[in-house]
């Protein structure tokens, strides 16, 4: 009766490895750091802006032409010059330009510095995004100021009486044209670098 009554304990179970393995939870791989190549792309793209600024400068500060032109006592004849600081809206551009450039080189090496070392890539890209938009707005500014003083000069405003002065000072304007042409394409890089960043960011937001 005894040995009726007697029940066996049961037997734990026994699992292998690769069940133990199959029952855990799926752990979601680590985040990769951005790819070099997007990063090399910005490195790129951070000094063809301070390139592209510096050029502009340039371009604009050795606009000056001296010419002979008539004076209000006819039939009397004087030398005059154009200058970009003769406009307020050059000095603004070579002003916003030159602090443009000097941005541009300073985020080309923090950038080539993060292309080094990815694992800082989050934070750069971060308060990049924010100073590429605030020096698009600057470079936007510059050029459509810039490019609307030019305008005036090659095209003159007859219902306010301003004359064109293109057609005197030729060289001049053709440096201020290419200033401004440079200049717009700076923004345009610009633009392209807060896509960039903001494409970067995008990734790095979790699903």
């Amino acid at each position: 009766m005894a040995s009726e009554n007697y029940k066996t304990a049961p037997q734990p179970e026994t699992t292998t490895s690769w069940e133990k393995e199959a029952a855990r939870p799926p752990v979601a791989p680590p985040r990769s750091p951005p790819s070099s190549h997007v990063a090399l792309v910005d490195v790129v793209l951070r000094f063809l802006l301070f390139a592209l600024a510096l050029v502009a400068v340039l371009v604009m500060v050795t606009s000056k032409q001296t010419e002979i032109v008539p004076i209000p006592f006819y039939p009397f004849q004087a030398p005059a010059s154009a200058k970009f600081t003769h406009s307020p809206a050059f000095i603004y551009f070579v002003a916003a330009l030159s602090v443009v450039g000097f941005y541009g080189i300073i985020t080309s090496l923090v950038s080539l510095f993060a292309l080094l070392r990815p694992r800082s890539c989050p934070k750069v890209v971060s308060h990049f995004v924010i100073f590429d938009v605030l020096f698009l707005g600057v470079v936007a500014a510059a050029t459509g100021t810039a490019g609307g003083v030019a305008y005036i000069g090659l095209k003159g405003n007859s219902h306010v009486g301003w004359r064109k002065i293109c057609n005197v000072y030729g060289d001049f304007c053709r440096h201020i044209g290419a200033s401004v042409a440079v200049s717009l394409v700076a923004s345009v890089v610009l633009a392209l670098l807060v896509l960039l960043s903001i494409r970067s960011l995008s990734k790095r937001i979790p699903k």
